[in-house]
């Protein structure tokens, strides 16, 4: 399963030929964007501190100002401003390494997004609280000087090859819908496709004994399903406010929500599994180390 299984609700109503130079269209640039996006990603991954950081909170101000967008409070400041300040402020704290102080500023941001957001401040709240959240787990999971790196890589791999796997087994093999109410192109062929392709690289890591094989094939497994229930909740907003594309920030892949859903939701798990076994000051080990 991926937001990129099909072309454009329109190019059903096109004939075939030109619904297939759309579409080729399209995966053109997504292949372009992506060669261009993902060494920025990992070389900055690698260099962790505050240029990870740094790039993280720029993320996490952009998936709530998309946010913001598809839920109908992108023209008004009084929210807009608040939230993305506190997403700044958390990204200062996280860069200093006081992750108690960065909780302490989100709880001030959601007070004030909550104050300033009127009847529909639910809406806001939870753009607040899921562009923070991606944004502390990002940054404490390559916190872990041991293996930091290694786990952040593992969960950018695993949300890739999902959305890659599912991409090309939804659209050569088609079949049976996943669940179309909320996303009528992706289908059950493309789901079973991106997860296999997350044990690949799950087996991969374990073949450089970046980890144990029996853990790390249930970890692929675990965050490939999380990733696209993650692809699945963007995509019920989006169709709950009736939007296509979060923005066209990404040629071929839409917005940063549209981009980062699936990351969003396996960081997230996978952070607070690390912190579960291995504290605060070992999110990566707890994750990878078995």
């Amino acid at each position: 399963m991926s937001k990129g299984e099909a072309a454009p609700a329109a190019a059903s109503e096109q004939p075939p030929e030109a619904a297939a130079d759309q579409g080729s269209r399209n995966l053109a640039m997504r292949v372009v964007a992506a060669l261009m996006l993902a060494p920025v990603a990992i070389a900055l991954a690698y260099l962790g501190g505050v240029a990870w950081s740094l790039l993280v909170t720029l993320a996490a101000v952009g998936l709530f100002v998309e946010w913001l967008a598809v839920t109908g409070f992108g023209r008004e400041l009084r929210v807009v401003v608040p939230g993305a300040l506190a997403l700044l402020l958390i990204g200062l704290c996280l860069m200093a390494g006081r992750i108690d102080a960065a909780v302490d500023v989100l709880v001030v941001g959601v007070v004030a997004v909550a104050l300033t957001s009127g009847e529909r401040r639910g809406w806001a709240i939870a753009g607040l609280l899921y562009a923070a959240a991606a944004e502390i787990a990002s940054v404490v999971l390559r916190l872990d000087p041991v293996k930091g790196f290694a786990a952040l890589m593992f969960v950018l791999l695993v949300v890739w090859v999902t959305d890659i796997g599912g991409y090309f087994a939804g659209r050569s093999i088609g079949g049976p819908k996943l669940w179309v109410r909320v996303s009528p192109k992706k289908t059950w062929a493309g789901a079973i496709g991106g997860f296999v392709a997350s044990l690949l690289v799950a087996a991969g890591f374990a073949a450089f004994e970046i980890g144990t094989t029996g853990p790390l094939l249930m970890l692929g497994a675990v965050l490939s399903v999380v990733s696209q229930l993650g692809d699945l909740f963007e995509s019920a907003v989006k169709r709950r406010f009736g939007v296509k594309d979060s923005s066209h920030i990404i040629p071929g892949h839409g917005g940063l929500l549209d981009r980062l859903d699936g990351f969003v939701a396996a960081v997230i798990v996978a952070a607070i599994f690390g912190f579960l076994r291995g504290g605060a000051d070992g999110v990566g080990r707890g994750l990878m180390v078995w």
